[in-house]
């Protein structure tokens, strides 16, 4: 079977590479096509065309922006076979929050449009699978979660930690950079990391004070090598109307903290599962939670406390095999 999984920037998606591994793994011929554009009328119409070139048994769509793939539903039959969509964000969400509820029912009605094409919906928390629900009632619904790979956690030399707190990210506002700030400005003694970059980083950035370290990108081998140093790695994102759907099993970086056995406290997010060494604080108690987990040691991780993207690989075997089969 031909599998074309397609996202705005397929190969820079981490969800769907890890995908890609898995499927060829199993067995699956498998197309991630590559752009060269962040215009989405021009990656609308590549897409297209690679669609109907290729004609892949099944397409693999990795939602945000869904806009750019409202006409696949179209092609069934003359270019696909069978859709899976990845509901792995609510962009209607997003785009409400900068844009309005006018901008927000329009972008739901293309989430809708698409999970209602769908022959079976993946997704990667519960908050999710029932949102896709309301737009697809009755459509099957897989959960498949945000889980690095088994290498990143490979062990190192055993470090000692220092005394600093951690946080890997785009610096931007959704991220909670400006919380960030206000934690290390009220505690001057302790010293924090920001990994990390974007467009607008040296402006959220410019004021920052003498204890926090901009430390921009790095390679993934080498974030694992700083968290490894760090006490504390640190979520700080504000709460809004994401918070209900940004939980441990959706969150990259708080899934690679915990397996590396550090002390996460977290806020603006959703604790679907409860795991050692995870702090779920408002943003408002930010500071508090952050001292508090310097007094504490890390509890010892047992294999059961891990999680890792590898456990995935019989759900994505089922859902394919129910497609297909």
């Amino acid at each position: 079977m031909k599998v074309l999984l397609l996202a705005n920037q397929p190969e820079k998606t981490t969800r769907l590479r890890l995908f890609e591994a898995t499927l060829k793994e199993l067995g699956y011929e498998t197309i991630v096509p590559r752009f060269g554009t962040v215009n989405w009328i021009s990656i609308a119409r590549k897409a297209r065309e690679i669609v109907l070139r290729e004609r892949p048994d099944l397409v693999h769509l990795f939602n945000v922006p869904d806009v750019i793939y409202h006409w696949l539903p179209a092609l069934r039959g003359s270019g696909y076979k069978r859709l899976i969509y990845d509901y792995r964000s609510p962009w209607g969400v997003e785009t409400g929050l900068r844009f309005g509820s006018i901008a927000k029912s329009a972008c739901e009605r293309f989430e809708r449009q698409l999970a209602e094409a769908a022959d079976v919906i993946t997704t990667v928390n519960t908050p999710l699978k029932e949102k896709a629900m309301s737009y697809a009632p009755g459509k099957e619904i897989c959960v498949i979660p945000n889980y690095p790979q088994r290498s990143f956690t490979v062990p190192g030399d055993d470090i000692e930690p220092e005394n600093v707190v951690i946080f890997v990210g785009r610096v931007c506002e959704q991220e909670g950079i400006d919380s960030l700030l206000r934690v290390a400005r009220e505690l001057p003694e302790r010293e924090f990391w920001v990994v990390g970059g974007g467009p607008f980083a040296w402006w959220y950035l410019r004021r920052k004070t003498e204890n926090v370290k901009a430390l921009g990108w790095q390679p993934h081998s080498r974030v694992a090598a700083l968290v490894r140093q760090a006490r504390i790695c640190i979520i700080p994102r504000r709460e809004n109307a994401l918070t209900p759907y940004s939980t441990d099993r959706s969150i990259w970086k708080l899934n690679e903290y915990l397996n590396l056995g550090r002390q996460v406290v977290a806020s603006g997010i959703t604790l679907e599962e409860r795991r050692k060494n995870l702090w779920v604080v408002k943003s408002t108690e930010l500071i508090r939670a952050v001292e508090e987990s310097m007094e504490r040691e890390p509890e010892k991780l047992k294999e059961s406390d891990y999680r890792f993207w590898e456990e995935n690989t019989e759900r994505v075997k089922e859902v394919y095999e129910r497609v297909w089969g």
